[in-house]
């Protein structure tokens, strides 16, 4: 059960649905309720598949390119501790640029891009979950990865279907406030991917 906690958290505050909410909204503003569901639906739909397709062939993705597992995870930590310092000031350069929001209010079909990819399946969370599935032994672990990627693609789904409700009792300063807490948290997570990857390489002990 811990382990799976630590999965599911890792995977949720890379991930960050909360500060999605208004991009989410300006991109679907003048939608009928809807159509607006529809699209927050497809979203996570697709994004949860390609996070699936990353866990299932990221491993194999990183031995054709000559790169290893505690590499990976050490550069990943590094990746993670940018998006959460990003997180605790309440930004997020690394999910979806000004211009892409711009992009995304003006398509017939958000969807898929920028929604799906590149705001809730973007690099951070392809990355951590290459992390999560390299790190499953056992087939009960390789599982766990997977619920993981559905619980989140979830707690995603309903927080972009209430998002309206979200912004109305949060507010933008609610959702900064929360963004920065969570990237707290995952600035911990980073820093726990970095050790895991030193110690695989022999340069730190684990301690978890």
């Amino acid at each position: 059960m811990e382990e799976f906690l630590f999965r599911f958290t890792s995977l949720l505050f890379v991930v960050d649905p909360w500060g999605a909410i208004p991009a989410f909204l300006v991109m679907t503003a003048g939608d009928s309720l809807a159509r607006r569901r529809m699209t927050a639906v497809k979203a996570t739909l697709i994004a949860s598949l390609v996070l699936m397709a990353f866990a299932l062939g990221g491993s194999a993705l990183l031995k054709m390119l000559g790169i290893s597992m505690p590499a990976f995870r050490i550069a990943g930590g590094v990746v993670l501790f940018l998006v959460a310092f990003d997180m605790i000031r309440a930004q997020r350069p690394t999910q979806e640029s000004p211009g892409e929001i711009e992009e995304g209010r003006v398509k017939e079909d958000v969807a898929i891009t920028p929604l799906a990819i590149p705001m809730l399946a973007g690099p951070a969370s392809l990355g951590t979950v290459i992390l999560l599935a390299g790190q499953a032994g056992t087939a009960a672990e390789i599982a766990g990865v997977y619920l993981a990627i559905i619980l989140v693609s979830l707690v995603s789904l309903a927080v972009l279907l209430f998002a309206v409700s979200f912004f109305h009792r949060l507010g933008s300063s609610g959702i900064n406030v929360l963004s920065r807490i969570l990237g707290l948290l995952l600035t911990a997570i980073a820093v726990q991917f970095i050790i895991d990857g030193l110690a695989d390489a022999g340069f730190a002990v684990r301690g978890r």
